[in-house]
């Protein structure tokens, strides 16, 4: 190692890793330990992915020993408990800002920021609902002169709520994306958009070319709007997420779809609607909105429709026929799409990268025969489509660029899963979720078959599988050497054997460590299995996250737990239940510091 000079380790070696391998081949050697630190240092960037939260004793320690100012800054949050934590960062060096998980963080960070980071042209913030004086934080915004990418979070409001009524806008903005915003504050927000560059259509307002909001209801009104506002847009995401069924004065129709095709330039669009505790869907829009959608959009790349529950076959086939451009396709919850909206697309199918048929109860096998023809499909997702059996493998082994492929749900059996471990395909990512006919004996047929699956996956998702025992995990701790996340949440037959095996195998070639486990509801766990994951463990030990909702390791374990979090500051024990990462459930935890609890308040969702 001390013969590869430090150019070459630097800028064909170094430069090519993630934060998290650079931290764990910094560990090798003394050279390699110095090499990582000096590279580190001399970069102006400083990058954490959501897997890694630095506390602020690290954050300040790496700032200090920068040798260049820090130009971009991507944190998470989670274990910084109040924003002076950051202050360090901040300054007028500073170009790019994203801050995850603020979850301990007021809104008057935002005054912070706009007071020292003048220059700032990227700002990415994700706060945490707190009960706080109407302060209007969000409007000083409007004095970061050069900014023209904002993307503004508040998790866990109440239903009707706004964070950002507030909000003003400088006249730079290109890129807008808000969570959370009430229907009427984004009406006002894109006619003021429109009001500033109305005498002027070089004015950068006008400009505006990416638009993502999460809202309280998707209306014809504000479609109208964006469109009269907004010519030149490129990306809409729209999301919604209504307590009630809207009236129809104030709901999506096929009015406010067929508004949307005087939009030529638009090249991605997504209409979301999710019930949080109600069943609500886009009841009053059908086919004939994306038929005119389709004849005017026809640049179109990226689709993604949620939610449309009367829009049949003929006016999904009207859009894969039509925008000939089109690489992504998803529909989710759409009862009336069967296999014959793709019947006969043959050609129209093979320029499709990433295709997602999620919860549609009519798609079978069938479809997947027909996607067998789109050579350059990376990722097949069919989610809770219970109609896909073991005939949709011979399809699935002829696309030989797949790398993620998601079956949770189906019928498949463990006879399906011979097929799939005798290919060869690329499949970094396989969920098979809740997928009752399996058992051990087709994860022996998945991982020994004489395909190279067991040495590409990197992320299988077991979970809810009664047919899995201590022999899957077994096999997969010796053959899934590139693994770095596992769920096997509610198999109720592991036992400790299975952490034991994760934790003893030897991993060759200094491959990947696993980062994310999710054993929550492996009920067969007891709390000697803690042993496992303390950091003498041999694989382990580079865990990011771990899941122990209802199991002994959290009801009884309680002591060694934070003993574990003692050791390893840095990872995330999960007690609460959420899915891996929990990436959509940060803002409800309560987190141990020191043996105790640090308390975060319980928010209505």
């Amino acid at each position: 190692m001390e013969r590869i000079p430090s150019s070459v380790l630097e800028k064909d070696i170094l430069t090519r890793l993630e934060l998290d391998t650079l931290s764990s081949l910094s560990c090798v050697s003394k050279v390699l330990h110095f090499s990582v630190s000096q590279f580190l240092l001399t970069h102006s960037s400083l990058f954490f992915p959501t897997t890694l939260s630095p506390d602020e004793h690290t954050v300040n320690s790496i700032v200090d020993k920068c040798n260049k100012p820090l130009t971009s800054v991507t944190l998470c949050c989670l274990n910084l408990y109040h924003h002076s934590s950051i202050c360090n960062i901040l300054g007028p060096h500073l170009l790019d800002l994203t801050l995850f998980c603020c979850y301990s963080f007021s809104s008057s960070i935002i005054m912070d920021i706009v007071r020292y980071c003048p220059n700032l042209r990227l700002l990415t913030l994700e706060l945490a609902y707190h009960d706080e004086p109407p302060i209007p934080h969000f409007q000083s915004i409007s004095q970061l002169l050069h900014l023209d990418t904002l993307c503004l979070k508040k998790r866990g409001l109440i239903a009707g709520e706004s964070c950002l009524a507030n909000l003003k806008l400088p006249k730079s903005i290109k890129v807008l994306k808000l969570e959370k915003v009430l229907e009427s504050n984004a009406i006002q927000l894109v006619n003021e958009l429109c009001v500033d560059g109305l005498n002027n259509l070089t004015s950068p307002l006008t400009r505006v070319s990416r638009l993502s909001l999460v809202l309280d209801v998707i209306s014809d009104r504000l479609l109208g709007t964006i469109v009269d506002c907004l010519p030149l847009l490129i990306e809409l995401d729209l999301v919604d997420e209504p307590n009630e069924e809207p009236l129809a004065e104030n709901d999506l129709t096929n009015t406010g779809v067929q508004l949307l095709s005087s939009c030529s330039h638009l090249t991605s669009l997504s209409l979301t609607r999710v019930g949080r505790h109600c069943r609500v869907s886009f009841k009053r829009v059908n086919d004939m909105s994306l038929f005119l959608l389709s004849e005017g959009c026809k640049s179109l790349e990226t689709v993604k429709l949620c939610g449309f529950s009367k829009i049949t076959d003929a006016g999904f086939a009207s859009i894969l026929n039509s925008c000939k451009k089109l690489k992504k396709f998803e529909v989710r919850n759409a009862h009336l799409l069967s296999d014959l909206a793709f019947h006969g697309l043959t050609e129209d199918l093979s320029g499709l990268i990433e295709v997602k048929l999620l919860s549609c109860s009519l798609i079978t096998s069938e479809t997947v025969q027909q996607m067998a023809s789109s050579r350059n499909l990376e990722v097949l997702d069919l989610g809770c489509c219970r109609s896909i059996a073991d005939s949709s493998f011979y399809s699935i082994s002829c696309l030989h660029k797949l790398t993620t492929l998601v079956l949770s749900g189906s019928d498949i059996t463990d006879k399906g899963l011979s097929f799939l471990g005798q290919a060869n395909l690329p499949i970094a990512k396989l969920s098979l979720r809740g997928c009752k006919r399996l058992t051990d004996k087709g994860i022996s047929h998945l991982l020994h078959g004489s395909g190279n699956i067991g040495k590409s996956l990197s992320s299988l998702d077991l979970g809810f599988m009664r047919g899995i025992s201590d022999r899957s995990i077994l096999m997969i701790a010796a053959t899934c050497t590139e693994i770095t996340e596992l769920c096997i949440r509610s198999c109720f037959y592991v036992t400790d054997s299975s952490l034991e095996a994760l934790a003893k195998s030897k991993l060759q070639g200094g491959l990947k460590l696993l980062r994310w486990l999710d054993l929550y509801q492996c009920t067969a766990l007891s709390a000697e299995s803690l042993k496992w994951l303390r950091k003498g463990s041999s694989s382990i030990h580079g865990l990011h996250w771990l899941g122990v909702g209802k199991t002994r390791i959290a009801s009884e374990g309680n002591d060694g737990l934070i003993e574990i979090e003692k050791e390893r500051p840095w990872m995330i024990v999960c007690t609460n239940g959420c899915e891996l990462g929990c990436l959509n459930g940060w803002q409800f935890h309560k987190k141990r510091v020191h043996g105790k609890k640090k308390t975060r308040p319980v928010i209505s969702t």
